[in-house]
C-alpha cells in the first residue's frame, strides 16, 4: 500500500499549497497547487505513492487512449513480473468485484464486456429513463422545497441517483437504503493511500453487495423484469455471455461511478454556483443554459481528481522518460483548467461552448454513464431552478477528507 506524505501548511483561498492529497487545506483548493505543477513540473514524480504526476491536458488526454497503459497490468505480467507485492488476502473480495467490472480491465476482456454491456445497456434506453429521471428529481426538490431547504446533498443530490439507479437495476424498494452506504464503503478504496479502517469496510461491503447481486440476479434469471440487471443476464452475443461475477461487477460499477460523479458534481456545482453569483443569476434568467452549464460545472470543480494508470512498457510524456512498472496519476481537475486548452479556465461561464473537458475520461474507459448522468444533472439543476429560484447558501461547506473522488459533507441552503 502508499504511504500518506506529511502535510503542509497554507491557506486554501489566499496562499499557497504545494501539491499534498492529505492536507484539506489542498483538498479544498487544489488549483494553485495545479497551475504551479503545469507552469514547472508538468510531468512530476510524487515520493509519498510512488506515482508520476501529469498535470496538462494534452499529456492526460494521450495517455488516457494510450494502449501502453493499462488500468491494471495482470493482463500481460503478474504481481512479480512488475516488481509489486501480491494484494493482502484478505482484499480479495474487493478485488473480484472491481476486476470483474470494465473499468479495471483491459482488451480483449474490456472489449468483450464492453460489447455484452451496451447490448443492455443503450442510450435509446437511457433517454427512455428520462421521464422517471424528471419525476424523481421533481418529487425530491418539491419535499426538499416544503421543508424550506436543509441538507441538499442528502436530501436532493444523494436520493437521485440511487433511486434512478435502483430502478433501472431492479433492486426492489425496500432494499435500496442498502446501496448508497455500499458505493461509499467501496469507493473508499479509490483514495490514495486509504487507512485500514477503509480498506475493511470497502472488502465488507464488496461481499455484502456482491452476495446481494448474486441472489437478484439468479431470481432475474428464472422470473426476468424490465430492468438492467434482467437484461444483463439474458444477454446473448454470438453465445457469449455475462458470467455471475461478470454481472455483479458491473452492475456495482454502475452504482459507484454514477452515483458518485453525480451527487458530487451536484454538491461541488451549486457551490460554484453560489460563489459566482453573476453565473448563478445568468442560468436563473436563462434555463436553456443548463446543457452547458452541467459540462460547465464538471469541468470547473471536476468531481474525480485523479485518475491511475499502470505503466505496460517504457514511455516518454513531455521529454521525462517514465519506466514500466510505475503508475501514472492523471490530474483530471488540473487538466481543467489548462489554459492551453480553456479560456480564461478559472472563471466559471455556464455558457461555454467549446468544452473538451475530461471529467468522463477518454479512450475505452470513456464513461459508459456518461448519458445516464448528463439526464440526471439537467434535471436535479433545472428541478431546483423552477422550484426554488432564491435558493441561497445557510454556511460555507465543509469538504470531506477524500482527495480523489472529491466532495462537500453537506450543502446546507435555503429555499
Amino acid at each position: 500500500m502508499r504511504r500518506p506524505g506529511a502535510s503542509r501548511d497554507g491557506d486554501p483561498y489566499g496562499g499557497f499549497v504545494k501539491f499534498d492529497p492529505w492536507n484539506p487545506q489542498f483538498v479544498a483548493h487544489p488549483y494553485d497547487a495545479y497551475r504551479d505543477l503545469r507552469d514547472n513540473e508538468p510531468v512530476s514524480f510524487f515520493e509519498p505513492t510512488g506515482q508520476w504526476l501529469i498535470a496538462r491536458h494534452a499529456d492526460v488526454n494521450a495517455l488516457l487512449r494510450d494502449r501502453r497503459l493499462g488500468r491494471s497490468y495482470l493482463h500481460v505480467g503478474s504481481h512479480e513480473a512488475f516488481g509489486r507485492e501480491p494484494e493482502p488476502a484478505f482484499q480479495e473480495p474487493f478485488w473480484r468485484v472491481t476486476r470483474t467490472g470494465m473499468l479495471d480491465v483491459e482488451p480483449p476482456v474490456h472489449t468483450r464486456l464492453r460489447r455484452l454491456v451496451s447490448k443492455a445497456f443503450t442510450p435509446r434506453m437511457v433517454e427512455a429513463l428520462r421521464p422517471r429521471v424528471r419525476r424523481i428529481a421533481t418529487e425530491l426538490v418539491e419535499g426538499f422545497v416544503e421543508r424550506g431547504g436543509g441538507d441538499l446533498i442528502a436530501e436532493v443530490a444523494e436520493p437521485l441517483p440511487v433511486t434512478v439507479i435502483a430502478e433501472m437495476l431492479g433492486v426492489p424498494e425496500a432494499d435500496r437504503h442498502l446501496l448508497r452506504p455500499w458505493s461509499a464503503d467501496i469507493c473508499k478504496m479509490y483514495e490514495l493511500n486509504p487507512p485500514m479502517e477503509s480498506q475493511l469496510a470497502a472488502v465488507r461491503a464488496s461481499v455484502e453487495f456482491g452476495d446481494y447481486l448474486r441472489e437478484l440476479a439468479r431470481k432475474r434469471r428464472q422470473e426476468p423484469g424490465d430492468d438492467l440487471i434482467s437484461a444483463l443476464a439474458q444477454v446473448v452475443d454470438e453465445g457469449d455471455r455475462l458470467t455471475e461475477d461478470e454481472l455483479v461487477g458491473t452492475c456495482v460499477l454502475l452504482l459507484n461511478a454514477g452515483h458518485e460523479a453525480t451527487v458530487n458534481v451536484t454538491g461541488n456545482g451549486w457551490w460554484s454556483l453560489f460563489r459566482n453569483p453573476a453565473e448563478l443569476d445568468r442560468l436563473r434568467a436563462d434555463p436553456g443554459l443548463l446543457p452547458t452549464a452541467v459540462e460547465e460545472l464538471m469541468r470547473y470543480d471536476t468531481p474525480l481528481q485523479l485518475f491511475e494508470r499502470w505503466v505496460l512498457e517504457d514511455i516518454e510524456v513531455g521529454g521525462v522518460e517514465i519506466p514500466k512498472g510505475v503508475e501514472v496519476a492523471l490530474l483530471f481537475g488540473s487538466s481543467n483548467r489548462d489554459p492551453a486548452v480553456f479560456d480564461d479556465p478559472d472563471r466559471l461561464d455556464v455558457g461555454r461552448a467549446e468544452n473538451p473537458h475530461i471529467s468522463f475520461g477518454a479512450g475505452i474507459h470513456f464513461c459508459l454513464g456518461a448519458p445516464l448522468a448528463r439526464v440526471e444533472l439537467i434535471e436535479s439543476f433545472g428541478a431546483l431552478l423552477r422550484a426554488a429560484p432564491g435558493l441561497a447558501l445557510v454556511e460555507e461547506p465543509v469538504w470531506k477528507p477524500g482527495y480523489v473522488i472529491r466532495g462537500l459533507e453537506a450543502l446546507k441552503v435555503t429555499v
